[in-house]
């Protein structure tokens, strides 16, 4: 059912924005169907992306052909919203059927606008967003911490070592006494990483790292991802605890393994004394966080939606799909991601790092 919605839904979306482009062109047979011929072309590019085919390809046409198919997903978006309210517009009659057939200006004015959009959400994806958090505590601190946290880095055919370069000599600014990453470094191919020796970029880190895993991970193979997190110096936290100094970092495993342990099996290795900090990537069921009394937990995964409207979906899927939450004495933060899967285009949400201050009460 899901691989019938996933296929579906995109191939009915493509068949209805190709019939308003058939519509609105003036222009011969030939060339509307050398149009529509492109717009399905960078579609069907995506089932190269889902099944490695990119991995086979020379890595400039690898690029190019993760950027070009994922961003055509979110366009294809945009432009079926679009054509969808001047239809609307036109059963109403607010909009004359004219407007929709075999007009230049419409033409035009359609091609401006999805410029302008796409435009103002790749620069604003560009824009790290810097999130502040001050928490307190009543247990024993030997002096005020300060952590980066961040999650969905999704470093791969697009979020390549230039990027991540930039990334780390912004977080390397602040000074932390240490680094959480809630998963998904890798997006879909280990391959990227591996060629431009993205673990190095790591090495330049000024304070020790700690991660878990996420989905993401599983997709590329989570025994090569482990072997990139150690070459990183990464310490991959696997249904694990760790003290470091005061804190206590708690790792789950992402849900995609549904071997698993429980969280309540992981706190039995947790030394409860100290500030407790919890990294699972998919922020499901919170209620386990706040039965064992941890202090914050940190997660991503959802991207908020990556573009309005699809923020309204992970709102609704989601307990808490962005941003801080509550419940009882556990303190959450669901992180919208400092990279983004897909096309690099942030509409209504934004890419962020996380930075957290502890103090004593």
């Amino acid at each position: 059912m899901w691989m019938l919605l996933f296929m579906g839904l995109p191939l009915l979306t493509l068949g209805y924005i190709g019939w308003h482009i058939w519509c609105l062109l003036p222009l011969s047979a030939l060339w509307k169907t050398l149009v529509i011929g492109l717009m399905v072309g960078c579609f069907l590019l995506t089932f190269a992306n889902f099944s490695r085919a990119t991995d086979g390809m020379p890595m400039p046409l690898a690029i190019s052909c993760y950027e070009v198919a994922n961003s055509s997903l979110i366009i294809m978006l945009y432009l079926f919203m679009l054509f969808l309210i001047l239809d609307l517009g036109r059963l109403l009659r607010l909009i004359p059927r004219t407007l929709l057939y075999n007009n230049w200006t419409s033409a035009i004015g359609i091609v401006v606008l999805m410029t302008v959009i796409f435009t103002y959400g790749y620069f604003h994806y560009k824009h790290k967003y810097r999130e502040e958090i001050s928490l307190t505590t009543e247990k024993s601190m030997a002096k005020p911490l300060k952590l980066v946290m961040m999650s969905d880095l999704h470093l791969g055919y697009h979020n390549r070592r230039e990027e991540l370069h930039r990334w780390v000599e912004m977080i390397n600014e602040e000074h932390a006494d240490a680094i959480l990453i809630a998963g998904d470094i890798i997006d879909m191919s280990i391959r990227p990483l591996k060629e431009e020796k993205m673990f190095e970029e790591f090495q330049h880190l000024n304070a020790p790292i700690y991660a878990c895993l996420g989905n993401h991970e599983y997709y590329s193979g989570e025994p090569e991802a482990q072997k990139f997190y150690e070459q990183a110096g990464i310490q991959l936290l696997q249904d694990a605890a760790v003290g470091v100094g005061d804190l206590c970092i708690i790792g789950r495993d992402d849900r995609t393994n549904q071997h698993r342990k429980t969280l309540a099996d992981i706190m039995k290795q947790a030394d409860r004394s100290k500030f407790t900090i919890l990294l699972d990537h998919q922020p499901y069921h919170l209620e386990q966080a706040e039965r064992q009394k941890i202090d914050f937990q940190f997660s991503g995964h959802t991207h908020h939606g990556q573009v309005w409207p699809i923020s309204w979906i992970t709102e609704s899927i989601y307990e808490c799909a962005f941003g801080s939450h509550q419940r009882g004495q556990t303190h959450y933060y669901v992180s919208s991601g400092i990279g983004i899967w897909g096309g690099k285009f942030r509409i209504g949400t934004r890419s962020e790092y996380v930075v957290v201050t502890i103090n004593n009460k």
